[in-house]
């Protein structure tokens, strides 16, 4: 059923038995009929937060947050501290300084890769080694369709956890991601401590 609107003589007809009758809580607050319909206050413009013009269709403005918890291998390499000589460590990530020993795990499983890695840097501190380099590979892309995404190259993010662990870790100093002139993201610069 549809309401319909009062005419303005049943609105002048309520008014006046409105003001012969007398209020039963006197406390009671009153309320004041109209006499026309008041137009809808218009907002303060200088209050109101503006908000941005956005139209049916169109992307929004602001961007979709990552769901990658863990940063890269290369981010996390690159917030590490400085434990080594700083003018060195400059010379270093400039690709200035030599390295005195390298080894490439290309082709290695990861049990393979950790033998090898762990006789070679164990063999250079023997030798007195100071800085050597170890070329691990960017990895490669794997067709992954799984629900838990799978990072690329396994022993790229496998031998900064392997330095970092007995008994390589009394060895080792600092590691850095080489220089491009040394492999760039595919290589580690090693630098050992002194015997």
């Amino acid at each position: 059923m549809r309401r319909r609107r009062l005419s303005e003589d049943d609105l002048e007809l309520w008014r006046k038995v409105a003001k012969s009758t007398e209020r039963l809580a006197p406390e009671a607050r009153t309320v004041d009929l109209p006499a026309k319909s008041k137009p809808k206050p218009k907002p303060n413009v200088a209050t109101a937060p503006s908000i941005p013009q956005f139209d049916v269709g169109s992307k929004s403005g602001l961007g979709r947050p990552g769901h990658d918890l863990l940063p890269g291998i290369s981010e996390r390499m690159a917030k590490q501290p400085v434990q080594m000589d700083k003018k060195a460590f400059g010379k270093l990530k400039r690709g200035k300084l030599r390295p005195e020993g390298r080894i490439d795990l290309h082709g290695m499983t990861a049990q393979q890769a950790h033998g090898a890695l762990n006789r070679f840097v164990m063999r250079a501190h023997g030798d007195g080694k100071r800085l050597v380099l170890v070329i691990t590979g960017k990895g490669k892309d794997k067709f992954d369709d799984g629900p838990i995404p799978i990072r690329r190259g396994v022993l790229k993010h496998q031998v900064p956890q392997w330095l970092a662990l007995p008994p390589l870790a009394g060895c080792v100093m600092q590691v850095s991601e080489a220089h491009i002139s040394h492999g760039g993201s595919g290589a580690y610069y090693v630098y050992l401590r002194r015997r």
